[in-house]
């Protein structure tokens, strides 16, 4: 490794980290090994926080591909919005894993063989932590993302605190809506937990720091029931509710957090995809597209232009639904020490 020749630098220090920032992580790591004045910018926790901000926008859709009746390991694809398809894998963690969630680029992972034993990873640098023993929960077959990274039992729900090395306790309110929330379905954002309840009546936050639980209004326009669906996901950092009905899909981003002042950002016509949409299920989305999951698909509408297109598909009629196991997923630099 050789300092960078000063008559060679044609770019300043900011402009050189915009660029780092967008490659993938594997070439940011073969980068540090160019020269000593890369090697400290990439190390500098600015890059970090650079590199994180910038990934949010270029989210991708991780989908674990497995049959219902087989026990060998499950094979993973990775489908990105500018690079396609590419294979995943989670083997430098020695067990069968099952992916129970997925955020900011760290996946929670369960273990197959055995009940009750949970990881966090971060499959871009191979970093992975286990975490202390839980409590046992059985996972219903027909609903494998079933309580990922939590349990509730009665009115309480545990979630694991990195900080302390220790499951936390949560209190909630003794109210019907805990009792019927789609607890599979969770979107974290603003440092709190969000959860929409099975009715679609309201949004159930948690705030991770207060430990205060509320309720969210969802926006005046949503109308659930008569066929028509409403799903949580995250809008380039924000709280985002997307309504599909039988030819409309649209979508509300929270413009104002501390308001609850919602703004519709899109109005999408189905028709191009009519007969799918039954069974099609929004998985992440951006500023730019939004990926959608059916039963052997994954599709991504390119906002920009209107085009719909399939980015990937699936051929064994055997599988579990996509759906099913899709996540959203993006690049991080991110530890989970």
């Amino acid at each position: 490794m050789n300092s960078c020749n000063p008559k060679c630098e044609f770019f300043p220090d900011e402009v050189v980290l915009q660029i780092l920032a967008r490659l993938p992580i594997k070439s940011v790591f073969r980068a540090k090994c160019v020269c000593k004045l890369w090697y400290k910018l990439i190390s500098d926790k600015y890059f970090t926080r650079l590199y994180n901000e910038v990934s949010v926008r270029n989210l991708m859709v991780l989908v674990e591909i497995s049959e219902p009746s087989s026990e060998s390991r499950s094979s993973l694809i990775l489908v990105d919005n500018l690079r396609g398809v590419s294979e995943f894998s989670l083997t430098f963690i020695n067990d069968r894993l099952k992916i129970r969630a997925s955020c900011n680029g760290l996946l929670c992972c369960s273990s197959i063989p055995d009940k009750g034993v949970y990881y966090v990873c971060n499959p871009m640098t191979k970093e992975y932590r286990l975490l202390p023993k839980s409590r046992e929960r059985p996972v219903s077959r027909f609903y494998p993302d079933g309580e990922a990274t939590l349990a509730r039992e009665d009115f309480y729900m545990f979630g694991f605190d990195s900080v302390s090395n220790k499951w936390r306790k949560f209190v909630t309110f003794q109210d019907d809506h805990f009792m019927h929330m789609k607890w599979n379905r969770v979107v974290f954002t603003n440092g709190a937990l969000h959860w929409l309840t099975a009715s679609c009546s309201c949004v159930l936050v948690l705030d991770l720091d207060s430990e205060v639980w509320r309720k969210m209004s969802l926006p005046n326009q949503v109308i659930s029931g008569n066929g028509t669906r409403i799903y949580l996901l995250e809008f380039d950092g924000r709280l985002s509710v997307v309504q599909i009905s039988d030819v409309w899909m649209n979508i509300w981003v929270m413009k104002d957090y501390e308001r609850e002042e919602w703004h519709m950002v899109d109005r999408v016509s189905l028709r191009c995809i009519r007969g799918m949409v039954p069974g099609v299920f929004p998985i992440s989305q951006t500023g730019e597209y939004i990926f959608l999951a059916t039963h052997k698909q994954v599709l991504v509408y390119q906002r920009n232009t209107r085009v719909w297109m399939e980015v990937y598909s699936v051929k064994n009629s055997a599988i579990l639904p996509l759906w099913f196991s899709a996540h959203a997923f993006r690049s991080t630099m991110f530890s989970c020490q």
